[in-house]
């Protein structure tokens, strides 16, 4: 009888894998990696058949004037529609050691935050920042890069030492690796090593990644740090890389209406696209509010 399942399983393409974490894939990670691999495939699968048609026929909706306009507005439009519309004009170049504050969500009620799927946001969001540079992906790099000698020093292998001893191996099924022994914790550290190398010899490639780096604009028309790629920034942060390319996800509201004042319909978006040129990251920190 055969058996219903191989012994030895070939690993689906992780919904985030890299072919660097290749060597560090185990077949213990083989249904979880199958469950986040068709998730993935169910909610892209979903979001062309359903999402994308009607967000953008709810923005040609918006860009006309038609019945229904301001409605669209107001609940924020819908961002890929945007991003649809827009596309390369969404993304600056900026020095990534000034890109220092990011939206910090930590006590935030999660009905009071905004919507991703929305390109303008409401809300004390902009507000809510923390720096960057005292973040866990800073330590994080900083940690590694002083350390490349011998990683064993690194705070970050005893950190996942400190959980394979405790029998909670840090695993993860977007990725389909288990970091369940001392070798493959430093062939882990090391592929983040060898990223951080590559980048200080060919630069920032935007192409690395699942997403590009995002950004929002505040209501002051600053730029805030968003979603991920914050390993890739602390990298290019750590290198001291004089530019890297970020793209603009959502826009505060009120910023929103300060610059498209006056103007209608697709007018707004050229308004929007001019005021982009003129938007700096954000320096200051950030005032928390309850």
């Amino acid at each position: 009888m055969r058996p219903l399942l191989p012994l030895k399983r070939r690993l689906p393409r992780a919904p985030a894998g890299d072919p660097a974490f290749a060597p560090l894939e185990d077949p213990r990670m083989y249904w979880p990696v199958q469950r986040a691999r068709l998730e993935k495939l169910g909610r892209e699968g979903l979001e062309r058949l359903l999402g994308v048609p009607v967000e953008r026929g709810l923005m040609q909706l918006w860009r006309y004037e038609l019945p229904g306009a301001a409605w669209v507005e107001r609940i924020g439009l819908p961002r890929r529609a945007v991003e649809w519309q827009l596309g390369k004009g969404l993304v600056l170049h900026v020095d990534p050691c000034r890109l220092i504050c990011g939206t910090n969500w930590k006590g935030y009620p999660h009905k009071l935050r905004p919507t991703s799927s929305a390109f303008i946001w409401d809300g004390e969001w902009d507000l809510r920042r923390g720096d960057l540079r005292q973040g866990s992906r800073a330590r994080f790099i900083a940690d590694l890069a002083a350390h490349r000698g011998d990683l064993t020093r690194s705070d970050a292998f005893a950190t996942y030492m400190a959980r394979l001893k405790a029998g909670k191996p840090w695993k993860s099924h977007q990725q389909g690796i288990l970091l369940d022994s001392e070798a493959r914790i430093l062939t882990f550290l090391r592929v983040y090593l060898s990223f951080m190398d590559d980048m200080a010899v060919r630069g920032f490639d935007a192409t690395r990644g699942k997403d590009m780096l995002g950004v929002a604009v505040s209501r002051d028309g600053t730029l805030i740090k968003i979603n991920r790629g914050l390993h890739r920034l602390a990298m290019a942060q750590h290198l001291g890389l004089p530019s890297v390319p970020v793209a603009v996800k959502a826009v505060h509201r009120q910023w929103w209406q300060r610059v498209t004042q006056g103007a209608h319909g697709k007018q707004k978006l050229n308004q929007l696209l001019e005021s982009l040129s003129s938007c700096v990251p954000e320096n200051r920190p950030g005032i928390f509010v309850s």
